[in-house]
C-alpha cells in the first residue's frame, strides 16, 4: 500500500488526509499543534461539510513533530504532502526528506508558489504541485475541520495537480486518483498557470479578510472591498502575464477581464462583479479566508508570500503594484497591533 505522510494537518492537509484515511489509505498526519494531534488520537479527526455525506470521523495515524523519528523505523514514505503555511515550507520539507522512498516525492499542497523552495532541498525530480481552489475549509477546533462551501464536484474542479515540467506522468495520475476522494481533481499540464491564478485569487481575498475583519461573503457584498479586490487582481494578472504564465480562468472568467475592470471598463467591471457576487451563493456565511482566520487566532500571516510575492515579482520586471504594496503594509500593521481589523482600514486606497 502506498504510504502517505502529511506535514501540516491543518485545514487543507487535515481535510485531504481525513478523506484518504476514510478510503482505507495508509495516512500519517504530522502537526505542530499538540492539542490537535492528541484529539485525533483520542477521538479521531472529525470532518464537517455541507451534506451528511461530507460529515464523518476518520482515524488516521497522528504524530507530534518530535515523534516523526519513529517513522524512520517503518517502511519508507511514498508521498509526502507539505500543507503548512508557505513560510514553514523549508523545515517541513526537511522533516519529510529522510523518510522518502527512492521513488518517493513531495507534493506542495499550499498557498503561494513553493515548488522551487522544495526542489532546492529534494531535487526537481521529487516535486509535484497541487492547488486547492475555492475549498473554504477551516480548522475550527482540535480534531475538527469544517468546510464552509459546497463540494465542487462536476461543476468546479477543486484540486489541480501538476508536474513542474508539464507532462502527465503515472505518479501524477496516481496522486490525482487519491485526492479525488476529497473532491473533484485533475492532472494539469499547466501547473504554473494554475499556481498564478490561485495566487491572484488569494491576493484578492486573504489580505482583505485580515484588514477588514470580515468574512468572505461580507467583503464580496460590500462595494468598497469588492472593487479593491478587483484592483488587486488586475495588478496580479498583469504581473503574471508579463512573467509569461498562461493564467487559468479566475472564478470562471478570462483573467484579462480583471485587468480591464481595474482599468476602468464599466462592461468588464459589471461582469466581474456579477461573478464575484454569484460566488457568495455557494459559500456558507461563516466562511473566512485563511488570513482572516490567522488574525483571529493571533498567528503570523502569509501576506509576504501572497500579495508580497505579486509585488516582489512586479518590481523584478518593472510593473508597479501599488495596491498590493498597500495591502502588504496594512496587514503587517494589523499583525503588529498598530491597527485593529476594521472595514474602514481600506477606505481611500
Amino acid at each position: 500500500m502506498t504510504r502517505i505522510a502529511i506535514v501540516g494537518a491543518g485545514a487543507v492537509g487535515g481535510y485531504v488526509g481525513g478523506f484518504m484515511a476514510r478510503d482505507g489509505r495508509d495516512v500519517t498526519l504530522i502537526d505542530a499543534w499538540p492539542a490537535h494531534i492528541e484529539k485525533i488520537r483520542a477521538d479521531g479527526l472529525r470532518l464537517e461539510g455541507a451534506t451528511p455525506e461530507d460529515c464523518f470521523t476518520a482515524r488516521p495515524q497522528a504524530l507530534h513533530i518530535n515523534q516523526v523519528e519513529s517513522l524512520s523505523r517503518q517502511e519508507p514514505i511514498d508521498i509526502a504532502i507539505v500543507s503548512t503555511k508557505s513560510y514553514d515550507t523549508e523545515w517541513a520539507t526537511m522533516l519529510a526528506r529522510p523518510l522518502l522512498s527512492p521513488q518517493g516525492f513531495v507534493v506542495s499542497l499550499q498557498n503561494s508558489i513553493n515548488e522551487e523552495r522544495i526542489a532546492a532541498l529534494v531535487g526537481w525530480g521529487k516535486v509535484i504541485g497541487c492547488i486547492a481552489s475555492s475549498i473554504a475549509v477551516e480548522l475550527e477546533a482540535p480534531g475538527l475541520i469544517r468546510r464552509n462551501a459546497q463540494r465542487g464536484g462536476d461543476a468546479y474542479t477543486v484540486f489541480r495537480a501538476g508536474e513542474p515540467h508539464g507532462r502527465i506522468t503515472p505518479r501524477l495520475e496516481q496522486f490525482v486518483g487519491m485526492v479525488k476522494s476529497a473532491d473533484s481533481a485533475k492532472a494539469t499540464s499547466n501547473l504554473w498557470g494554475e499556481r498564478w491564478s490561485k495566487l491572484v485569487i488569494n491576493s484578492m481575498r486573504n489580505g482583505m479578510a485580515a484588514v477588514t475583519g470580515l468574512g468572505g461573503n461580507e467583503n464580496d457584498r460590500r462595494e468598497m472591498s469588492r472593487r479593491l479586490a478587483i484592483r488587486l487582481a488586475g495588478e496580479g494578472v498583469k504581473v503574471g502575464r508579463a512573467l509569461g504564465y498562461d493564467i487559468e480562468p479566475i472564478i470562471k472568467l478570462d483573467p484579462d477581464k480583471f485587468v480591464a475592470a481595474a482599468e476602468g471598463s464599466n462592461a468588464a467591471l459589471g461582469e466581474v462583479e456579477e461573478a464575484i457576487l454569484e460566488q457568495t451563493k455557494r459559500r456558507g456565511e461563516g466562511q473566512r479566508p485563511s488570513m482572516g482566520q490567522d488574525m483571529i487566532k493571533g498567528r503570523k500571516t502569509e501576506i509576504e508570500c501572497l500579495n508580497g510575492l505579486v509585488a516582489a515579482k512586479g518590481r523584478e520586471i518593472g510593473i508597479p503594484t501599488p495596491v498590493n504594496d498597500k495591502m502588504v503594509d496594512l496587514v503587517k500593521k494589523v499583525e503588529r497591533g498598530d491597527l485593529k481589523p476594521d472595514p474602514d482600514n481600506i477606505r481611500g486606497i
